[in-house]
């Protein structure tokens, strides 16, 4: 009988959802629903330094807001395998570092921190790889008891067995070795006995049953002394898959630093992006699937995501590919959502007041209507619509070259007169108002149409003329045609 398959995302509460963590939450997510599995939300704080009070809750709107929902997690019921929180569970953890101190599989390190420092410093300068020598890995309890009458308060550090590969086959890298004379033994517990992430993260793999460990290439580095962690123990160590790095669109590893692309979840929620654009978009950063389709829903996604069409080279995240794929998604929303996108930014730019009256918001939610097959996420709205909030028009050259043409003055002339006459200023009365200066001219096609967008909006492409001229109004429409004609 097959192993039930327990996958978990285990972030540290300390920021903003990352785009790479979202990934790795969604890959362990789609592979617990492809498999019926069950997907763990775990919190690793045992870094207390760096735990930000409000992650946590920011960390689950943000899974919830794409649509990932977790069995299992600090807000479900515990059951046997909760708490779900790692300083919930740490009566548990020193009980295991107890174990494998009076089994000798690790030890009490009083080395200093200026200590450590030199000796890395030492090791450095004979161009050596920095790691800890062992100096206190076979202490005699005499020398124990000198250091702790000084006050010195120790770590533990695990003692990692020497000459040995450690070997794994990792379900995207396939096998992977390390040699444990290069890792050097390393703490798990602090000096307040407090245990480090590798070593947290094992008892709780372990306890929770969890069958697959799906997470970023950046912690390839983790697994061997993992492994050697589960192997001390005598308990079976998980299926180990390895995501590929997410370059930037530049191709270079990302760092938090990095401003040629936008890093946090909430940020994309905030720039009006849908959430199924952003899942599917991720889903493609390193897994493929089978044909050339691009487009997914959550559930297509769940139905066919497996671990073997994960892929080992770099994913390069590019930022126009989202923008084309979010505007996919955009154009075949109902308009109701794309208003609940777009709209506060039209607010909070101040184009639009937030308590603006019915007939305002009735043209405000056209504008946006305007513009939903070319928006890529919301706050573009605010420069996609700039010509409608601002006296002056802003000629593209191209537009400038479409009103150097010699039928211009005439057309224009013309237009502004059947406008004039209208007793309605509506869209189907505008379009009567084009026809009837096509006739009066002899002109049509680009010669007709081209000349009377170039005027009224300063560009020579965009949405539904008709349209675009009822919702700048007569006063400003009759104002730029007399101002085109002088170009």
């Amino acid at each position: 009988m097959a192993k039930e398959v327990r996958v978990r995302f285990a972030p540290s509460p300390t920021g903003h959802l990352h785009i790479g963590g979202a990934r790795s939450a969604l890959f362990n997510y789609l592979m617990a629903k492809h498999t019926g599995g069950t997907f763990v939300l775990r919190i690793e704080d045992t870094d207390q330094a760096r735990n930000v009070e409000t992650a946590t809750e920011k960390l689950m709107d943000s899974l919830k807001w794409l649509g990932i929902q977790w069995d299992e997690s600090v807000d479900t019921e515990h059951g046997e395998y909760g708490p779900y929180r790692s300083m919930e569970r740490v009566h548990l953890y020193k009980d295991y570092i107890q174990q494998l101190l009076d089994e000798g599989k690790a030890y009490y390190c009083y080395m200093t921190e200026d200590e450590l420092e030199a000796e890395r410093e030492a090791q450095k300068a004979r161009g050596e790889m920095p790691k800890y020598s062992g100096r206190d890995r076979d202490l005699t309890a005499e020398q124990r008891q000198a250091y702790e009458a000084k006050g010195i308060k120790p770590v533990v550090r695990f003692k990692v067995p020497q000459g040995q590969m450690i070997t794994f086959n990792d379900s995207v890298r396939e096998e992977v070795s390390f040699d444990s004379n290069g890792i050097g033994d390393f703490v798990i517990a602090r000096k307040d006995g407090v245990p480090m992430y590798n070593f947290a993260v094992v008892v709780d793999d372990h306890l929770m049953k969890i069958s697959h460990v799906i997470r970023g290439e950046e912690h390839l580095s983790n697994t061997p002394r993992q492994i050697l962690l589960f192997e001390a123990f005598g308990w079976e160590v998980p299926t180990f898959a390895h995501a590929s790095l997410i370059l930037n669109p530049n191709r270079q590893k990302m760092s938090k630093r990095d401003e040629s692309i936008i890093q946090f979840v909430e940020q994309y929620k905030e720039l009006g992006y849908m959430p199924e654009a952003i899942v599917n978009f991720l889903a493609l950063l390193g897994w493929s699937p089978v044909g050339e389709e691009e487009i997914f829903t959550l559930k297509q996604l769940e139905e066919q995501f497996t671990l073997d069409r994960v892929s080992k080279a770099p994913a390069v995240f590019d930022t126009d590919k989202l923008a084309w794929m979010n505007n996919q998604y955009i154009k075949e929303a109902d308009l109701d959502k794309v208003i609940e996108l777009a709209l506060p930014h039209l607010i909070s730019s101040g184009r639009v007041s937030e308590n603006m009256g019915e007939e305002r918001l009735e043209w405000a939610k056209r504008l946006i209507g305007l513009y939903q097959e070319q928006m890529q996420y919301g706050a573009e709205i605010v420069t996609l619509t700039e010509q409608f909030f601002k006296k002056d028009v802003d000629y593209t050259e191209d537009a400038k070259a479409v009103l150097a043409e010699e039928q211009v003055p005439e057309v224009l002339a013309q237009f502004a007169k059947e406008l004039d006459e209208l007793e309605e200023f509506t869209v189907p009365e505008i379009k009567k108002a084009i026809k009837a200066t096509q006739k009066a001219t002899g002109q049509k096609g680009k010669k007709l149409f081209m000349p009377i967008r170039a005027a009224v909006s300063g560009q020579t492409h965009g949405p539904e003329l008709g349209d675009t001229i009822e919702l700048l109004g007569k006063a400003v429409v009759t104002s730029r045609l007399q101002e085109a004609v002088q170009q």
